[in-house]
């Protein structure tokens, strides 16, 4: 008895083992693909730096498989002695298979990030270093940079202003002087006009837009000039209607806390979807970055190992330029814009929707130069590449 039970277990044992033969193997679980970012600012700023955390989201959710990671805060005075390519670095110990430098603060950063690690696709957020017809191509493997078409947003909100302002006096408070910052404040001038003179019927030489830069993109104590005494010399020198560009949101605060205290304006808000939540009663609407459908398409390509090097100017959508699938940057009307107002606002965007363009001539720049004769249409590079603030604007074209 005891020889056929060991025959039988034996026999047990052998069948068991060509039927486990038969049973494919567990597949190994495949590895996160994961992307860093860096920050210039706080990833919960309600600006410019959030609207990146939201794409990191937004790419975990449309790619199977990825994982954000980030550092935020990468300046000076959040961090004083360490540059963004340092930073980067730490990302890479972390995992990182591909960086985004969310700043054209990042320049010279991402620059020394893809010379010490040139298998690690890069991402720069604005910036024009890929670009084979700018004036800075470097040609580098590995490297694009991706900017929205923000100068149409800049437009609509300059839009906005003009509809709302019962002074006709505007004011800009802007972060610091570049090219990128010249353009937005241009294209928000050349909106503003437009709509001032064809939709509100007054005379285009009765509306004033003045510009004042802090010095950074957000404020920096000590450093920059502090936006939120920027925003009270407006509301107190007979601005009624303050466009913000910066990350942060001191101009809807302080719009609201003159509302408050019995002065009638408005204000426009940048960079962050849900802005005008802070003050919906005097926000005119906010133009906004949506970073998520591009960020999408790189991490995919550096995940395909096919990462280019290419320059992307991305425009809106104009069938739904709030899709958040689609379209790179949007806007969105806020309660403090009236009824008749809005209605202007959305013929407005419908003429840009339409290919109506407001970068043609005849356009001069602030010293009086022509910058467009009759007729003439801006190219790209004369868009992007503002040397100076347009006339009609007040405000410094460079750092003093």
């Amino acid at each position: 008895m005891k020889k056929n039970a060991l025959w039988i277990t034996l026999v047990v044992v052998v069948i068991a083992s060509m039927l486990m033969a038969f049973v494919p193997a567990a597949p190994a679980e495949k590895e996160d693909f994961i992307f860093g970012i860096v920050m210039v600012g706080p990833y919960n700023d309600h600006g410019w730096s959030e609207a990146s955390y939201i794409a990191g989201q937004y790419v975990e959710k449309n790619i199977p498989g990825t994982k954000m990671i980030y550092i935020d805060k990468a300046n000076s005075a959040d961090r004083p002695g360490t540059t963004g390519d340092q930073l980067a670095e730490e990302l890479v110990k972390q995992g990182a298979k591909m960086i985004v430098f969310n700043s054209d603060d990042f320049k010279d950063a991402s620059v020394d990030f893809n010379k010490n690690n040139p298998e690690i696709p890069v991402l720069h957020v604005s910036g024009d270093l890929a670009w084979k017809d700018g004036k800075n191509y470097a040609g580098m493997k590995n490297y694009s940079n991706v900017m929205s078409q923000m100068e149409y947003g800049e437009m609509i909100g300059g839009c906005a202003a003009a509809l709302a302002t019962q002074t006709g006096k505007i004011g800009y408070v802007g972060p610091l002087i570049n090219d990128e910052t010249r353009r937005f404040a241009n294209a928000t001038y050349l909106g503003a006009k437009y709509c001032w003179e064809n939709y509100a019927k007054k005379d285009p030489a009765d509306l004033k837009m003045k510009v004042t830069w802090i010095g950074f993109w957000f404020n920096i104590p000590g450093v920059t000039s502090d936006p939120s005494v920027v925003s009270d010399d407006f509301l107190n020198s007979g601005h009624d209607v303050l466009i913000s560009a910066l990350d942060t949101m001191e101009a809807l605060v302080q719009t609201k806390k003159a509302v408050d205290g019995g002065k009638k304006a408005w204000a426009v808000a940048y960079d962050y979807k849900d802005a005008c939540n802070e003050a919906p009663d005097v926000c005119l609407g906010v133009r906004y970055f949506n970073w998520g459908p591009d960020y999408v398409k790189f991490v995919k390509a550096a995940m395909e190992g096919k990462y280019p090097t290419i320059w992307t100017w991305s425009p809106p959508d104009w069938k739904d330029i709030n899709n958040e699938d689609t379209s790179s940057m949007g806007f969105l009307k806020g309660d403090g814009l009236s009824a008749d107002a809005a209605k202007n606002l959305d013929a407005f965007i419908g003429e840009l929707a339409g290919g109506m363009n407001l970068w043609t001539g005849p356009i001069n720049w602030q010293d009086g130069s022509v910058f467009l004769k009759e007729g003439e249409k801006a190219t790209d590079q004369q868009i992007w590449y503002a040397p100076q603030l347009i006339e009609g604007v007040e405000g410094l074209s460079v750092s003093e």
